[in-house]
């Protein structure tokens, strides 16, 4: 018999239900390795009534005590006790366990416990950046954080073994920031048989997406009120812009259906994805979204930025517009719905590149690899 590997050390604020794509990315994560045969042992944030303690095969989930009030979004206020709780659990039980390695998750907050682990115990760490963990990246939150914060930020990522990049466009902003800064990008993965991208449909219009300002959905809406017609308008999502943006479709005479959150690992997010012809997704700011990676895993034509993360995701199988910008993404609206043929050729080109470069079993294949290398440079 093989002997068992010994655990891999996860942290992350944010795991399921809690969080938006980077969150998904953590859990699928941990999913593989344990499909690989990787004991992992996860701490992450408490909320209301989810168990403190819980065993899903060869993941071990650790959810510690917490003040988060909404499961879309945490605060920086927030995260201050999260610092401790976490801390405090990560030292017991480095007191009587051995961990292969500390993969953490996001610079702030988590990356200050993996820092402060490594200098009381010695544990290494490697940290996957998502996005608002890095200056400059986010326009609409943590900004004071950022800059009350920076000496923390620069050793954080300077003493981490790797910094892991979903995206050229996130490890660009890490380096302009901190040059020494040791990184290397691998992107998201997706189970690419999660959805069918051969299922029939209907024509409908979809957005997916925490309700932020720089996610942009109101220049969907502002788009969409000046077309004469358009078809079933489906938004999911939850977040603190939501009731503005039911304000601004109220305002506007827009016919959409504003549907809150659903768990993308439901049946219902899987119907409402495959049966949808259209996906829009024209974020500000995105690192390596997850719901791009999940609409082109359901052959859909996708619209989304050009000047971000995002654009590294799509290439050429998808239109590509500058965010905030209502008439083009009308005209891109227009041309993907009146021609059905070059929607759906976007759609088929859309899945061949996802599963080519983004499938989940290589995409831990790839961190498999990084933690043997990093163990090996260790002995």
């Amino acid at each position: 018999m093989t002997p068992q590997r010994p655990p891999l050390l996860m942290m992350c604020y944010e795991y399921p239900p809690l969080g938006g794509g980077g969150a998904r990315v953590v859990a699928n994560l941990c999913d593989d390795l344990n499909r690989f045969g990787q004991p992992v042992e996860l701490i992450t944030m408490g909320y209301q009534q989810l168990p403190a303690d819980q065993t899903e095969g060869l993941l071990r989930i650790f959810r510690v005590p917490g003040i988060r009030k909404h499961v879309e979004v945490c605060y920086a206020y927030e995260m201050l006790p999260y610092l401790f709780s976490s801390f405090n659990k990560l030292f017991w039980r480095l007191l009587t366990r051995k961990y292969r390695l500390n993969h953490t998750h996001f610079i702030f907050p988590d990356g200050v416990v993996a820092w402060l682990a490594k200098k009381c115990f010695g544990l290494p760490y490697v940290i996957t950046a998502h996005g608002s963990d890095v200056p400059g990246y986010n326009p609409d939150r943590f900004i004071g954080m950022h800059k009350w914060l920076a000496p923390f930020w620069q050793r954080v990522t300077t003493d981490a073994e790797l910094i892991i990049c979903p995206s050229r466009h996130l490890q660009h902003l890490i380096l302009e920031q901190n040059p020494s800064a040791k990184t290397r990008v691998i992107p998201n993965g997706i189970d690419v048989t999660r959805f069918s991208a051969v299922s029939a449909k209907d024509g409908s219009l979809l957005v997916v997406t925490r309700m932020f300002e720089r996610k942009g959905v109101q220049y969907l809406l502002r788009a969409l009120s000046g077309m004469k017609d358009y078809p079933e308008v489906n938004i999911v999502g939850d977040g603190p812009y939501l009731p503005e943006l039911r304000r601004q479709a109220q305002e506007l005479g827009c016919r959409v259906n504003f549907l809150g959150f659903i768990d993308n690992k439901s049946e219902q997010f899987r119907q409402i994805l495959e049966k949808a012809s259209v996906f829009v997704f024209t974020s500000a700011a995105e690192n390596f979204p997850i719901v791009l990676l999940e609409a082109m895993t359901a052959g859909l034509c996708i619209i989304t930025s050009n000047d971000n993360g995002c654009v590294e995701v799509v290439e050429d199988c998808a239109i590509t517009i500058p965010p905030k910008q209502e008439d083009i993404l009308r005209e891109a609206l227009e041309r993907a719905l009146s021609q059905p043929e070059f929607a759906a050729e976007l759609g088929r080109r859309a899945r061949r590149r996802v599963e080519e470069y983004f499938c989940s079993e290589a995409v831990t294949r790839r961190h498999l690899e990084l933690y043997e290398q990093l163990e090996q440079k260790r002995l």
